[in-house]
């Protein structure tokens, strides 16, 4: 009897010891699965919204930046003299996180900066006030820079959308994500825009530079100067002068409106501050830019022959085309596919009389919507 009593404490203790240890792990991985989750989850993110004119628009913007399911934000709303209802919009969402600057009317760069100073986040992230995101891309960018520390900049695919949501069919999709370099943001741009990328804040002070542009000693991350085109200026600069990388998410997280009044003439603008870019980078750094510049002339002017199109500017299109043929050949078989259809688009509709045109691309949308 009694070695049996002592088999049955034996029994006892083990089954207690190994419950002791079961409940020791699960304790454990919980702690650990929190701490995970605290890890990633006290990282702020500060996201800047320059406000100008966008009353249509921005009760929208904001309202997708506060459905995103990571939700350590603030939310720093900039009113660049807007003279329309777009602040009396912002101050109908009740939220503690955000936060509303005035200022006189400096443009987009100049918004831009003023949100980036005022952010205190470990990670910034820009949007348009007529650019939407989708619920998980705050997330899926502060997860993308967490696990790849040499990374500055996490961008995504964009899809364009038209003024009432509606995607348009078309995408900004870079032929590569990783192992960006400048050259190819110059050539390519494959951040696409504005509302597109994730940096860690740290990138914009190792590029800050200090002006008195606006009477005062101010401290400029955007280049104020470049009144379109900024984007592009400040992608080249980062990957220039700093060691930061820039990769992209290859998901459609971001929603870029497309709005259809001057795009031509924005386009040929945009242009122009392009070939300032282009001067004055190739002289700083004509070892790392001196082969692309005429190809980066050439790829652009391909984009206003596509935009020309869908404005059915004839003429533009076709001047735009030839001067991107001319600017550089090898446009033709870096890219076969989207020149060839560029240029069979242009020479359609500079052939083809503008009423049976119109009919013609009616009918194409339609067949479109049916699949």
């Amino acid at each position: 009897m009694f070695a049996f009593e002592i088999f049955l404490t034996q029994i006892v203790l083990k089954l207690t010891l190994f419950t002791l240890i079961y409940l020791h792990i699960c304790l454990s991985w919980k702690l650990f699965l929190q701490i995970r989750g605290f890890i990633v989850n006290k990282r702020l993110v500060s996201i800047v919204i320059p406000v100008f004119n966008a009353e249509k628009f921005v009760g929208r913007t904001i309202s997708s930046v506060l459905d995103q399911t990571y939700n350590k934000l603030e939310i720093i709303i900039v009113d660049d003299g807007s003279p329309d209802r777009s602040i009396e919009i912002c101050h109908q969402f009740n939220d503690p996180r955000i936060k509303i600057i005035k200022q006189a009317n400096r443009g987009l760069a100049g918004a831009r900066n003023t949100g980036i100073r005022n952010a205190t986040g470990d990670y910034v992230a820009l949007v348009d006030a007529d650019d939407l995101w989708t619920k998980d891309k705050i997330e899926k960018h502060v997860s993308h820079l967490e696990k790849n520390p040499h990374v500055g900049i996490s961008f995504s695919y964009s899809l364009l959308i038209d003024e009432e949501d509606n995607p348009t069919g078309l995408k900004q999709i870079p032929t590569k994500v990783t192992n960006i370099t400048p050259d190819y943001i110059l050539r390519r741009n494959p951040i696409g825009n504005g509302s597109s990328p994730v940096f860690r804040r740290k990138v914009f002070q190792d590029i800050e530079f200090i002006d008195h542009l606006h009477g005062e000693e101010e401290t400029f991350y955007f280049d104020e100067s470049f009144k379109r085109a900024e984007d592009v200026e400040c992608w080249l600069r980062i990957a220039l002068e700093t060691d930061w990388a820039c990769e992209g998410i290859p998901e459609l997280l971001t929603l870029y409106r497309i709005n259809s009044g001057g795009l031509s003439a924005n386009a040929l603008s945009q242009y122009e501050y392009l070939e300032r870019i282009i001067d004055k980078y190739s002289k700083a750094y004509p070892e790392v830019l001196g082969d692309s510049v005429s190809l980066a002339k050439a790829y652009f002017q391909r984009y206003i022959a596509r935009r020309a199109v869908s404005m059915r500017d004839a003429p533009l299109a076709m001047e735009m085309l030839h001067k991107s043929i001319s600017s550089d050949i090898r446009i033709l078989y870096e890219e076969p596919r989207k020149t060839l259809i560029t240029l069979g688009a242009v020479y359609f509709l500079y052939l083809t009389p503008k009423k049976v045109y119109a009919h013609l691309e009616q009918a194409a949308m339609n067949f479109a919507k049916g699949f």
